[in-house]
Parts: structure tokens; sequence; C-alpha cells
């Protein structure tokens, strides 16, 4: 498609909500998801700390 302005290209014919949305989302999630493995893996770290130092005391 060719479109004749920016504002143009930003509407999508009509349909620029539900693409820039769809970017938008993608985004979000793939932003979200390293920083919540990075949570995830710190999470494991300590519990498996925790469990290291319990098996020591027994």
């Amino acid at each position: 498609m060719n479109w004749g302005s920016a504002q143009e290209f930003f509407r999508m014919g009509g349909y620029g909500f539900y693409v820039w949305g769809a970017y938008a989302v993608t985004l979000l999630f793939m932003v979200a998801e390293p920083l919540l493995a990075r949570q995830r893996h710190r999470q494991a770290l300590r519990q498996a700390a925790r469990q290291t130092e319990t098996d020591e005391d027994d």
C-alpha cells in the first residue's frame, strides 16, 4: 500500500487501532517475559539456598 501521509500510515486504512494495539501488546509481553523470568530465577536460587541450609543443619 502507498500512504500519502504519516497520518494515513498510522491509521492503516481504518485498522490502525488494531494493528498498533497488537504491536503494543506484543511489546509489553516481550519486555515483561525476561523480567518475570529473571524474578523466577532469583526466587529459585533463594529457595535452593534455603533448602541447602536446611539440609546442612540435619
